[in-house]
């Protein structure tokens, strides 16, 4: 038998102040059509003035749980993916533990940008696989509205915010590629890369700084980079691109969505887009599209997943799961 992490439920949420395309032409050099023609988005959610990270966190924590059936003591850990944590420190994932009146197991951050909701994934694999946990929710959550530069065209309008959970519970499979759960996973970074996305703030500088993002060469590393890491995770779980029934990548830009499925060998039919209407919500964004995936009735018991993200690092990787 062979110990596997399961979804058992899953939940998001998104703030409730809109922001359509047209919003941002009273103030920059831009238009609707620019923006969906070079992104895919139409549309994001903006933290109102009630919206921190880890109340974003905890309400998608709490959509997750009533989706399992489960109350905040029946967890053993909390994983938080976000690179916007209220504070420096403590860590969001104590906030949401005291938020969600959980008053058991440990809480902590992971800080991974973009990709950051693989690595949390893949470190409650870890825990679960281990022995050291038995349930762990698993959050991604980001305000980055709060570190845009509302001068820069370039990246303003490609980020939104919002929140989105997953409960893992410990499962015996058989150890096949058949079994439900993370079947595979696989994590990547490489530092020299560190300034084509990055924010320019932090206690160096005594500021939190504004995102900054050399967009042209993140699109030529992702696309290849983003490809590699998903192969790499289905040959670790003995499956191949026709044994997936749904790509769940990271929501950046609708170009890169589309030609790392086609480099992978996936149509876009089986690809669970929802860009148009969060943009990029850096580790928020595969949990909330896992949600609203399964909310549409795309994503299904038994189907095979294979989830991917870039972010800043640069730091990449997959995850291959059965829901």
């Amino acid at each position: 038998m062979t110990l596997r992490a399961v979804v058992r439920g899953v939940g998001h949420y998104l703030p409730t102040r809109v922001v359509d395309n047209a919003e941002f032409e009273a103030t920059l050099d831009t238009t609707d059509e620019w923006i969906r023609s070079r992104s895919g988005i139409e549309r994001r959610h903006f933290a109102t003035d009630n919206d921190t990270t880890s109340t974003m966190a905890t309400a998608a924590a709490k959509a997750a749980l009533t989706d399992a059936g489960l109350e905040a003591d029946d967890v053993d850990a909390i994983v938080l993916a976000t690179s916007t944590a209220d504070l420096t420190f403590p860590s969001a994932a104590t906030m949401v533990q005291a938020q969600l009146g959980m008053t058991r197991g440990f809480a902590f951050d992971v800080q991974a940008v973009c990709a950051g909701f693989i690595y949390a994934l893949s470190n409650a694999n870890a825990l679960i696989a281990s022995g050291q946990a038995r349930r762990v929710l698993v959050i991604g959550a980001e305000t980055f509205s709060k570190i845009m530069d509302w001068t820069d065209r370039g990246t303003c309008v490609l980020f939104g915010d919002g929140a989105g959970a997953l409960v893992l519970e410990a499962q015996d499979g058989a150890g096949t590629a058949q079994d439900r759960g993370i079947l595979a996973t696989d994590l990547n970074s490489d530092g020299r890369h560190r300034d084509l996305l990055y924010v320019d703030g932090g206690v160096s500088t005594g500021t939190s700084g504004y995102l900054r993002m050399q967009g042209n060469q993140v699109f030529r590393h992702a696309v290849e980079k983003l490809a590699s890491t998903a192969h790499t995770a289905m040959d670790r779980a003995g499956v191949t691109a026709d044994d997936v029934d749904w790509i769940v990548p990271h929501q950046a830009n609708i170009r890169i969505i589309q030609g790392t499925a086609k480099k992978m060998g996936v149509p876009m039919d089986r690809v669970v887009v929802t860009v148009q209407d969060h943009g990029n919500t850096s580790a928020a964004s595969i949990p909330l599209a896992l949600s609203v995936g399964r909310d549409r009735g795309q994503i299904k018991e038994g189907d095979l997943l294979v989830t991917e993200a870039i972010g800043g690092g640069l730091a990449w990787g997959a995850v291959v799961l059965r829901w």
